[in-house]
C-alpha cells in the first residue's frame, strides 16, 4: 500500500483522492526543481553577472567550524574574525551570514571544515536529507516513489537546500524524539536533548514530556543535553561559552534591525515586524503565542491522545512558541503534517486542501511579505497548528462507524 492510499484513501464524497494529491505533489516538485536549477545558475553568475558573489548560510557553518579547527573556537563569535573567515572560505565581498549557534554545534561545524567547502556542503545537505527521509518514513509507515515525492515536495526542503542550512537535522531528530517516546523514552530523551545544538527548538519538550509524565525521557533528554555541552566546553574552552551567552545577550538587535529579512520570518514575531510593527509589539504578541502554545501541549500531552495527534501538536506548537524561525525551518511543519496524515483520522478533503494552500504560500514567503505585506511563512505556521489542535480536540467517532482506508 502507497503513501497516498493511506493518507489519501478513496472514500465517498472526498473527491480530492489520493491521484489528485499525488499529481499536485509531481506538478509542484517539478516547478521547485526548476525554479532551483535556475536559482542555482542565477547564483553562480551563469545568466547574468552578478553585481556581488553571492554565497549560502552553509558558509557560517563552515567558516565557525574553520576557526574552531585552528584552535580559536571563540573566534567563531567575532563577527570580524567570523566574516574573514567566511571570505577565505569563498570569496572577498559575500554577504555575511551570522553564526548565533551555541558551542555544542561547532562539534559538527568542526568536522565538517576538516574537509573542502564543496564537499562538505555536499555531505551535510546529503546526509542530513537522507536522515529527514528515514524518519519520516518511519512516521508514515509506508514507503515507495508515491512517498517520495510527497517527502521532498515541502517547499522547505528547497530553501534547505538552497541555504545549506540544518533544518533537516533539526527535523530527523524532532521526528525521531517524537516516533520513540512511548516505546523506547530513553532513546527518545537522548534524541531531543540533541537539539541543544538549537536549543530554542526545544522550547516545549519539557512541558510534552512532564505533562505526559515521560520521565525517562526526560532524563535522558538532560543527561543528553548536559553531556553534549560538557563535551563542548571540555574541547573549546570557557572561552568559547562565554562569548557565546555574551553574543546571544544582543543578537535580539540583528533581527528586530531586519539585517535579518522580516520576510524570512515564520514566527508571530516575524508577521508584526513584517507588517509594520515595533518590536515591542511584536514581543508582545509573540508572548501571547507562546503562552498559547505552551499551554495547548500542557493539555494534549496530558490528555492521553493518540501519539501522532501529540507529536503533531508538539511540532507545530513549536514553530508558533518560538521567536525565530527562518522559512527552511517549515521543515517542522511538515514534520507536524506527516503526523496527522499518520493518525487515524486521516486526512479530510477540506484538510488536504489546506495543506496544499499551505505548501504553495510556502514556495516564496518572502517576496509575499515584502511585496504583498502577506506574512506567508507565519501563516502556514499558525495553520499547521490550527490543524493539529483540531485535530486534537475532535470528538472520536461513535464505535459503532467503520472508517475505512
Amino acid at each position: 500500500m502507497t503513501f497516498t492510499a493511506v493518507c489519501f484513501p478513496r472514500r465517498s464524497g472526498n473527491w480530492f483522492d489520493r491521484q489528485h494529491v499525488l499529481t499536485f505533489c509531481g506538478i509542484l516538485l517539478a516547478v521547485e526543481l526548476g525554479a532551483f536549477l535556475f536559482l542555482i545558475a542565477g547564483t553562480h553568475g551563469w545568466i547574468v553577472p552578478l553585481a556581488e558573489p553571492a554565497s549560502t548560510d552553509f558558509v557560517s557553518f563552515y567558516a565557525a567550524g574553520s576557526l574552531t579547527d585552528a584552535g580559536q573556537p571563540e573566534l567563531a563569535y567575532d563577527q570580524a574574525a567570523h566574516r574573514a573567515a567566511e571570505e577565505r572560505a569563498t570569496e572577498p565581498g559575500i554577504q555575511y551570514r551570522f553564526f548565533y549557534y551555541p558551542p555544542v554545534f561547532l562539534l559538527l561545524c568542526s568536522v565538517l571544515a576538516r574537509l573542502p567547502y564543496i564537499p562538505a556542503f555536499v555531505i551535510f545537505e546529503a546526509a542530513s536529507l537522507a536522515l529527514y527521509l528515514i524518519v519520516a518514513r518511519r512516521i508514515l509507515q509506508q514507503s515507495g516513489w508515491g512517498t517520495l515525492v510527497a517527502l521532498i515536495a515541502p517547499p522547505a526542503v528547497f530553501w534547505t537546500l538552497g541555504l545549506g542550512q540544518n533544518a533537516f537535522l533539526t527535523a530527523a531528530l524532532f521526528g525521531a524524539g517524537t516516533l520513540l517516546i512511548d516505546r523506547r523514552p530513553v532513546a527518545a530523551g537522548l534524541l531531543l536533548g540533541a537539539l541543544c545544538y538549537k536549543p530554542h527548538f526545544g522550547l516545549l519538550v519539557p512541558a510534552a514530556l512532564i505533562a505526559g509524565h515521560h520521565w525517562r525521557a526526560l532524563a535522558a533528554a538532560g543527561v543528553s543535553a548536559a553531556g553534549l555541552c560538557a563535551l563542548s566546553l571540555a574541547l573549546f574552552g570557557w572561552a568559547a561559552w562565554h562569548d557565546f551567552l555574551a553574543q546571544s545577550i544582543v543578537s535580539h538587535a540583528t533581527y528586530e534591525a531586519g539585517e535579518v529579512s522580516f520576510g524570512g520570518f515564520v514566527t508571530p514575531f516575524g508577521a508584526v515586524l513584517s507588517l509594520g510593527g515595533s518590536a515591542s509589539v511584536a514581543y508582545a504578541v509573540q508572548a501571547a503565542f507562546t503562552l498559547l502554545a505552551v499551554v495547548l501541549v500542557v493539555v494534549v500531552w496530558r490528555g492521553g491522545r493518540p501519539l501522532p495527534v501529540r507529536a503533531a501538536v508538539l511540532a507545530a506548537a513549536t514553530l508558533v512558541a518560538i521567536p525565530v524561525a527562518l522559512l527552511y525551518d517549515l521543515m517542522l511543519a511538515a514534520i507536524a503534517a506527516l503526523w496527522l496524515a499518520r493518525d487515524k483520522g486521516r486526512l479530510s478533503a477540506a484538510e488536504k486542501i489546506v495543506i496544499a494552500v499551505l505548501m504553495l504560500l510556502s514556495l516564496d514567503p518572502r517576496s509575499l511579505a515584502e511585496t504583498w505585506h502577506i506574512p506567508a511563512a507565519p501563516l502556514v505556521a499558525i495553520t499547521v497548528l490550527a490543524l493539529a489542535a483540531i485535530r486534537a480536540f475532535r470528538p472520536e467517532p461513535s464505535s459503532n462507524v467503520s472508517v475505512t482506508a
